[in-house]
């Protein structure tokens, strides 16, 4: 009996030799690096990183938002970036970051990144899809509501002392949303958040159009058109299309031109789907009634960009994901992105390099 228990004792002590040995054989091997390009990511995204892998912040409230030059010095013997749509990943950048298995950035779009030159390095690439729909539906029907209904007109009369009148019979008045004809222009998983949260102001049609008719579109009772067709009918026409190569500068002079001169248009997708200039010369000269933007270029805009300077344009810093719940939700993708995909993992999502 007391052999058995030595014997016991012994094994016992063998395993605990062993694990601690493996622990710390792992403990002692390199960790990946992770470069973050911001110090006002969550906090609690950040610290699962850090609880994993080495992790190097840059103090943008110190130093201001990273440049190209300085990123190509921290990207150096980096194995995993974490970046936002603010960072410009060109060529050069992604060839300096000769360790980088993955870019994880906290957007849906990716167009502020160099896809060839990654593809070609071999460098896998996440993003934060779905996400972040709900909310940029929601913030796109206020901007509608907002530029609509003239809010801040409205507000902007009351701080300026003009508001003379307790009631005017057309004073501050503006399109209503019910029995119109609403346009959607890319009709992917935001557009149609915005089609179903659309429906329930009684509108009369609901347009869209895109690279191809979907079936999505008839369960939300929409129907399919020409983007021209779209313009020409439609009393809003909202934007909710991805920037490429067939969408940049899509909104020309022409294009304004088609529509009606009460028609209010909104972008809530990408700045560079639409030419400003011709845009301001539209509102400018009462060639449509309104516009509402939460993108443009350049972002930040200018405090005396001459599209503020117009009453009948409502300007938003790019907020339409901004809600606590979103922002926290993306912030966690961008790990489990890089996470899995260090660990050569299928990542939650990934952007394919086609």
């Amino acid at each position: 009996m007391i052999f058995k228990q030595n014997i016991g004792i012994i094994l016992c002590k063998a395993e605990t030799f062993r694990r601690f040995a493996c622990n710390q054989k792992y403990s002692s091997m390199p960790r990946n690096k992770i470069f973050v390009t911001r110090s006002d990511y969550p906090k609690n995204s950040i610290a699962m990183l850090e609880g994993k892998c080495e992790v190097d912040i840059w103090d943008h409230e110190k130093h201001g938002e990273i440049n190209k030059e300085n990123l190509i010095k921290k990207i150096k013997g980096v194995h995993g970036l974490f970046c936002c749509l603010n960072d410009k990943i060109d060529k050069d950048i992604i060839k300096a970051g000769s360790d980088l298995k993955v870019i994880s950035t906290m957007s849906v779009g990716v167009d502020h990144i160099d896809r060839q030159a990654l593809k070609e390095a071999k460098v896998r690439l996440g993003y934060t899809p779905d996400v972040l729909t709900e909310a940029t539906a929601e913030l796109t029907v206020a901007l509608l509501l907002a530029t609509s209904r003239r809010l801040f007109e409205a507000n902007s009369v009351i701080i300026k002392g003009e508001w003379k009148s307790a009631w005017g019979p057309v004073w501050m008045c503006g399109p209503g949303l019910k029995g119109s004809t609403v346009g959607i222009v890319g009709f992917g998983r935001i557009g149609q958040c915005i089609a179903s949260k659309l429906k329930s102001f009684a509108i009369y049609k609901l347009l869209y159009s895109g690279t191809r008719e979907k079936t999505e579109g008839k369960e939300l009772g929409a129907i399919f058109t020409s983007l021209d067709n779209l313009l020409k009918e439609s009393d809003f026409v909202i934007v909710s299309c991805s920037l490429n190569e067939t969408t940049r500068n899509l909104f020309t002079k022409e294009k304004f031109d088609l529509m009606k001169p009460t028609a209010i248009f909104i972008n809530t997708s990408r700045g560079a789907v639409v030419d400003q200039e011709a845009l301001y010369d539209a509102l400018k000269n009462s060639k449509i009634r309104a516009a509402g933007l939460d993108v443009m270029v350049p972002e930040p805009l200018p405090s005396d960009h001459k599209l503020l300077s117009l009453s009948n344009c409502v300007i938003l810093p790019h907020i339409g994901s901004a809600t606590y719940q979103t922002r926290m939700a993306m912030a966690d993708l961008v790990v489990k992105n890089i996470l899995t995909a260090l660990n050569g993992e299928e990542m939650p999502a990934e952007f394919h390099l086609s």
